[in-house]
C-alpha cells in the first residue's frame, strides 16, 4: 500500500484555562527525521514524544510544534540565591568600611547584580498535563497518517498509469526486436562482403556464424525480458502493507539502467526515439517515488 511522506495534522485541548495545541507536518525525507519544537518547560517529554511518533512514521522529516497558551498548568517564580546574596551584601559592606563610603546599600543596586535572581517556572499537575499532550500528539499524528494515505491512493494510482506507457513501450520494442536482428544480419553481412569485394575465404555456415556473434552483442532482448520483470516487480510492490519507497526506488533505477543499455546498443531509429519516451515516463516514476514512504 503506498503512503505518501506529505502531510499535517492538529489537534487541540483546552483544560483550566489553558489551551494545548499540536501541529504535525511531515516532508520528503529518505529516513526519519523527527524534530520537535515546543516550550522549554516541556522539554522533558522529548523522547517520549519521538518514540511515539516512531510508529505512525517510517520515512520522512516530521516536524511537530506544541504552542501553550494561558498559566494555568504553567506558572513562574523568581528564586533566589540567598547564599549568594549574603556574600555580595557582606562584600559591599567592606568596601564601605574599606573606602569610607556613606551611602546606604539600596535594593536597585541588588537588582543588578547577575545570578542573584532567576525565573523557573512551575509545573503543576505534570501527570494530567503530560498525558494531555502526549494524547494531542496521537490524535494529530492519526490525522497525518490518514492524509498520507488518501494521497498514497492518488499516487499509487498515478505511478499504475505510468507503469501501464511504460509496458507499452516495451512491448513496442520487444515486437520489433526480430525485425532490426534481422536487419542488422543482414547489414553486417553486406558489408563482410564488400570487403571481401568477391568470392568470401569462409564457408557460408561459418561466416553466418560470425555474422550471428556480431548481430548478438545488439540484441536487446536480456533488457527486455528485465524490464518486463522489473515492471511486474514494481506492481507487485506497490501492493505490499509496508514501508516500500526505498523498494521502489531500487526497482526504477534498474529500470533505468535497462533503458540506458538499450539505447546504447541499438542503432534503429524507432528504437531509440522508444528510449526516450521509456527514459521520460521513468523519470517521472522517480520523481513520484521520492514522495512514497
Amino acid at each position: 500500500m503506498v503512503r505518501s511522506m506529505t502531510g499535517y495534522g492538529r489537534s487541540s485541548r483546552t483544560i483550566q484555562e489553558t489551551s494545548i495545541t499540536v501541529e504535525i507536518k511531515t516532508v520528503n525525507h529518505r529516513f526519519l527525521d523527527i524534530t520537535p519544537k515546543m516550550p522549554r518547560s516541556l522539554l522533558y517529554l522529548e523522547e517520549k514524544i519521538k518514540k511515539a511518533l516512531q510508529h505512525p512514521f517510517i520515512r520522512g522529516r516530521v516536524e511537530l510544534f506544541i504552542t501553550i497558551e494561558g498559566n494555568a498548568l504553567t506558572k513562574r517564580q523568581v528564586k533566589t540565591d540567598w547564599e549568594l546574596l549574603d556574600q555580595y551584601i557582606q562584600q559591599l559592606k567592606e568596601a564601605k568600611e574599606r573606602y569610607g563610603l556613606q551611602e546606604e546599600i539600596s535594593v536597585n543596586v541588588l537588582t543588578k547584580l547577575e545570578d542573584l535572581f532567576t525565573i523557573q517556572e512551575l509545573e503543576e499537575h505534570e501527570d494530567r498535563m503530560e498525558s494531555v499532550i502526549l494524547s494531542c500528539v496521537n490524535e494529530a499524528a492519526e490525522k497525518v497518517v490518514s492524509m498520507r494515505v488518501r494521497e498514497g491512493e492518488a499516487l499509487q494510482e498515478d505511478l499504475k498509469d505510468r507503469l501501464n506507457k511504460v509496458a507499452t513501450i516495451v512491448e513496442d520494442l520487444r515486437s520489433r526486436r526480430p525485425l532490426v536482428v534481422q536487419e542488422t544480419q543482414e547489414r553486417i553481412k553486406s558489408r563482410i562482403e564488400e570487403y571481401a569485394q568477391q568470392a568470401l575465404p569462409l564457408e557460408e555456415s561459418r561466416l553466418l556464424h560470425e555474422v550471428g556473434l556480431l548481430a548478438e552483442k545488439g540484441d536487446i532482448a536480456e533488457e527486455i525480458t528485465r524490464l518486463y520483470s522489473h515492471t511486474d516487480q514494481f506492481v507487485t510492490t506497490l501492493d505490499v502493507d509496508d514501508s516500500i519507497g526505498r523498494k521502489l526506488d531500487f526497482i526504477v533505477q534498474e529500470m533505468n539502467r535497462e533503458t540506458n543499455t538499450i539505447g546504447s546498443k541499438s542503432t534503429d531509429s524507432k528504437i531509440s526515439e522508444w528510449v526516450v519516451l521509456l527514459k521520460s515516463e521513468i523519470e517521472k516514476i522517480k520523481e513520484q517515488v521520492q514522495n512514497v514512504e
